[in-house]
């Protein structure tokens, strides 16, 4: 994997751009805008999941890197969760909750890959 120069490169930014685009999409219709509580935070989450990669991306170690990609993945876990409770409330179809659903497992993947790729990098380093 060669050394990206801007976070604009990483596939694993961009997935998480595309979640947090698809989530003000879902929280900005229907009922789902008049619960402030639940709309707040699953934005502020997806948002959190993109800023916490970009952050780590510019930490300037992989160790730092790496720890904010886990708190990026965290994030995902969150919105996953209040995905369930927006498709209980009947917030969101089945259609929206599938597709954010599975961006979200589609970043977390990235996430995992990128932070084994950041572990095993450092351990070449380690003689």
């Amino acid at each position: 994997m060669g050394k990206a120069r801007r976070i604009e490169e990483l596939d694993v930014w961009k997935t998480g751009r595309e979640l947090a685009n698809v989530i003000y999409d879902l929280t900005n219709s229907g009922e789902f805008t008049q619960d402030f509580g639940l709309k707040d935070q699953i934005r502020r989450a997806a948002v959190g999941g993109m800023s916490n990669i970009a952050e780590g991306f510019h930490s300037r170690t992989d160790r730092g890197f790496a720890n904010y990609l886990g708190i990026a993945r965290a994030s995902l876990g969150e919105v996953k969760s209040q995905l369930y409770l927006a498709l209980d409330r009947k917030y969101i179809d089945h259609d929206g909750f599938e597709f954010a659903y599975e961006l979200c497992d589609k970043s977390a993947r990235q996430i995992s890959k990128l932070m084994q790729y950041l572990e095993e990098d450092r351990t070449t380093y380690d003689v």
